[in-house]
């Protein structure tokens, strides 16, 4: 890949990461979407392969947020368990 399309590639990328991060989601997507469209011109037998793999990645990413999901549910709830018995046990020393 010649250096002025690392260029694009690159900083496009970086520039919308950073603009995503920053609140400007759209301007940030639109950038970053077109430094993938230059590396996808140049590269296009490997993005061809990365279309076709992602229901996997897709699947995959989902179990993650899935896991994630019920340990943060875990998590609130013990937390909840915890506090209540906090509480009973400040009220039972404590009294009224």
């Amino acid at each position: 890949m010649e250096n002025w399309k690392k260029v694009v590639v690159f900083g496009s990328i970086g520039a919308g990461a950073l603009l995503f991060l920053a609140g400007r989601r759209a301007v940030g997507a639109a950038l970053a979407a077109g430094g993938l469209a230059v590396l996808a011109s140049e590269y296009p037998e490997k993005f061809e392969g990365l279309i076709e793999d992602a229901p996997d990645y897709l699947h995959k990413g989902m179990e993650i947020f899935a896991t994630l999901k019920k340990v943060g549910e875990d998590f609130a709830e013990e937390t909840e368990r915890r506090s209540v018995n906090a509480m009973r046990d400040m009220h039972a020393q404590f009294g009224d």
